[in-house]
């Protein structure tokens, strides 16, 4: 997984394991990893610019797209309240329905 400025505060690795018990080939769990990932990366991306104004939300994009992750969090910290916090519970949430995702399938 690509280090995101919030990879410190949500782990994918569950999802991972948990794609792992299912029979599939390599290919396809590498592929519903990269499809998990990629929506977890896109709610926590709407989780912060929900709470940004739209200059800051220039700001940040210029940011992210330079991957500078202290002047991200550097942003962050000054414009959102427990914005860690509601990285983490955006990070869960998406999670933990895709745990339950997971588990559906293996029932069919």
């Amino acid at each position: 997984m690509k280090k995101y400025f919030y990879s410190h505060i949500v782990e994918t690795s569950s999802i991972s394991l948990t794609l792992s018990e299912i029979d599939m080939t390599n290919e396809e769990r590498a592929h519903l990893s990269k499809l998990a990932e990629s929506h977890l990366h896109h709610a926590i991306l709407n989780t912060v610019l929900s709470e940004l104004s739209e200059d800051d939300k220039k700001i940040f994009l210029t940011h992210l797209s330079e991957d500078d992750h202290d002047k991200i969090w550097a942003l962050l910290k000054e414009k959102i309240s427990d914005i860690e916090g509601k990285i983490k519970n955006a990070g869960e949430m998406l999670k933990k329905e895709l745990h339950k995702d997971i588990e559906d399938s293996k029932k069919e």
